[in-house]
């Protein structure tokens, strides 16, 4: 026969036992990083998905994949970023984050990679402005040393116009697969 445990001695067992795991990133995002939009989707191999960025200031780009594997390139010269043609990449099996800086020119094209190696890749973005970065040369800075904070969001985000339009392909595709 097993000898009881006293109460107490479960109740700090019950303490220090590990919680349920979290696949959300939110415990490892700075305090000065202040999310802008959540954006979600899904691209198919060898395709993608493209949105644009209007924020001004240091932007970070956290995109995860769901399902599959999807990469992430950006750039600033051109709306429709590529493997080919880009200025900033994160092409990770995992959570691939870019840190998009200040001076790029907006709008900044965001080109959303399906890796051929899935049928699908669904993802996650979170795009965060970045409260912490300071000005560098040749970025404005306000004379007064302040910090004016993430600028506003527009009622008609960019990145949500292009994910409507990325579903309504889809739907498209599918019905167009349907009929023939």
């Amino acid at each position: 026969m097993l000898p009881q445990s006293p109460p107490l001695l479960l109740a700090l067992m019950a303490l220090l036992a590990p919680g349920p795991a979290r696949s959300d990133d939110a415990d490892d995002v700075p305090v000065t990083w202040v999310l802008l939009h959540v954006v979600q989707g899904q691209v198919g191999a060898g395709n993608y998905s493209y949105l644009r960025l209007s924020h001004e200031g240091r932007i970070v780009l956290r995109m995860r994949s769901l399902r599959g594997d999807a990469d992430l390139y950006v750039s600033d010269r051109t709306p429709h970023p590529s493997f080919d043609d880009y200025e900033l990449q994160a092409a990770t099996c995992g959570q691939d984050q870019v840190f998009v800086p200040g001076h790029f020119r907006r709008p900044v094209g965001i080109g959303v990679y399906g890796h051929p190696s899935h049928r699908e890749s669904e993802f996650e973005m979170r795009v965060y402005y970045d409260g912490a970065a300071q000005p560098t040369f040749g970025e404005a800075a306000y004379p007064d040393g302040s910090d004016p904070g993430p600028p506003p969001a527009p009622e008609d985000a960019p990145e949500e116009d292009s994910l409507l339009w990325t579903l309504l392909i889809s739907l498209l595709k599918l019905v167009l697969e349907i009929l023939f």
